[in-house]
């Protein structure tokens, strides 16, 4: 089926067993154009096991295929490779690993991605080069201990060299148009189908009495806590479902947690994922106002949407694009769907006119018609168009896509 097919080689930021995100899913999506090479950060001996993942205590790059369109090459990098002095030999000893994986199949690759700001773009030869984006480094760089002068000398040459910029929100486009980047091309996160086996789950939680409103994705400084604590304030049952980063408000989110009304689940599998949005009346997107996150374009939200669940999220630019196209799909149900909101206040306020009073049950929610309209406008938001985009902005329009996988078009 993939005989034939170009190679992407996809420089993602995060390994291939961590938790899936926006490179995985795009990269998965992008098959139905292109056999892709997946390239984890690199490791080296001493990276804590977390970072390793199924390759731990390898000392030699190593390939694997996932399927028959996805090839994952797990590099190997010196003890100490973010450091001074060292750091310099990170980014080619990464490219020579490209390099002996592309070698062995003969393969010249039809584009590069590169999902983060290493020196990894313009060595390809005619292949084209792409930058995806998906964060405000320099705005998260105190947020990831990094340093943001030269995060901004990264992006510098990443926009001297890259072909095409991809961005997620409208806030990025700005940021690399800023840059030099010449129309830097806007392909938001994606939703995938709700239910992978085609029946809806059974509700994992069913003993919180209803609405439930739930929190479900990395509960971290990005978080508003005081959304959360209002929420509860107010009576409603509130499910928190992730990992949490005790680096965050370690108190106040204990405190939070320890009440009757509040249920804090823990990371959970990503399978286990839709049982808990079954088990939810309403999602919430409660970002804080910070820089980072008006660069950021939640992948949680469609995640709600594609479950069949109304939202309430902090008015971000990322998110007001979204409800605007929203609104655009289905004006009569936009106001039922979305809500956004700028403090505790207005969310607790929206929340109550989206599911209804605390302790008024479930079926306060509305007609299953708004989980439907909800669902199809997810659909067309889905991680397929999003590729189908990618593909027209790299120059695979002429390419002659595979069948969806999923379905889904």
């Amino acid at each position: 089926m993939t005989a034939g097919l170009p190679y992407v080689v996809w420089m993602a930021p995060t390994s291939w067993d961590g938790i899936p995100g926006t490179d995985r899913a795009l990269a998965m999506a992008l098959t139905r154009y292109a056999r892709v090479l997946w390239v984890d950060p690199p490791v080296s001996a001493v990276s804590p096991r977390r970072l390793r993942g199924e390759v731990s205590g390898r000392l030699i790059p190593t390939l694997r295929e996932i399927d028959d369109t996805i090839v994952r090459l797990t590099p190997v990098a010196l003890p100490g490779m973010t450091r001074p002095g060292i750091r310099v030999t990170t980014a080619p000893l990464l490219r020579a690993q490209v390099r002996w994986a592309l070698r062995r199949p003969g393969i010249r690759p039809f584009a590069v991605v590169a999902g983060y700001l290493e020196d990894l773009l313009g060595y390809w030869g005619d292949a084209v080069n792409v930058l995806y984006s998906t964060d405000d480094h320099v705005a998260g760089a105190e947020l990831m201990g990094l340093s943001a002068d030269r995060i901004r000398a990264q992006e510098r040459q990443a926009a001297a060299r890259a072909n095409v910029v991809v961005v997620v929100s409208p806030h990025l486009a700005e940021h690399w148009a800023a840059l030099g980047s010449t129309r830097p091309v806007l392909i938001p996160n994606g939703s995938l189908p709700p239910y992978a086996s085609g029946l809806p789950p059974q509700p994992t939680v069913s003993d919180m009495p209803g609405p439930v409103i739930g929190l479900i994705g990395q509960l971290t400084q990005r978080i508003d806590l005081a959304v959360l604590t209002a929420v509860a304030d107010a009576g409603y049952s509130l499910l928190l479902v992730g990992p949490y980063d005790s680096r965050w408000e370690r108190e106040g989110f204990a405190a939070l947690t320890a009440r009757p009304n509040v249920r804090y689940a823990g990371r959970v599998p990503a399978e286990a994922v839709p049982s808990y949005l079954a088990s939810i009346d309403l999602g919430l997107i409660p970002y804080a106002d910070s820089a980072f996150n008006r660069a950021s374009f939640p992948m949680k939200t469609l995640e709600y949407f594609s479950a069949g669940l109304p939202v309430v999220s902090t008015d971000l630019p990322g998110s007001r694009w979204l409800r605007d196209s929203l609104a655009s799909f289905d004006a009569a149900h936009a106001d039922q769907l979305m809500a956004l909101t700028s403090d505790p206040v207005e969310f607790v306020a929206a929340v109550r006119r989206l599911a209804g009073a605390p302790g008024a049950g479930t079926e306060v929610q509305g007609e299953p018609l708004l989980a439907d309209r909800a669902q199809a406008f997810a659909a067309e938001h889905s991680w397929t168009r999003r590729a189908d985009a990618l593909a027209a902005a790299i120059g695979l329009r002429t390419a002659s896509p595979q069948p969806d996988p999923a379905g889904v078009s």
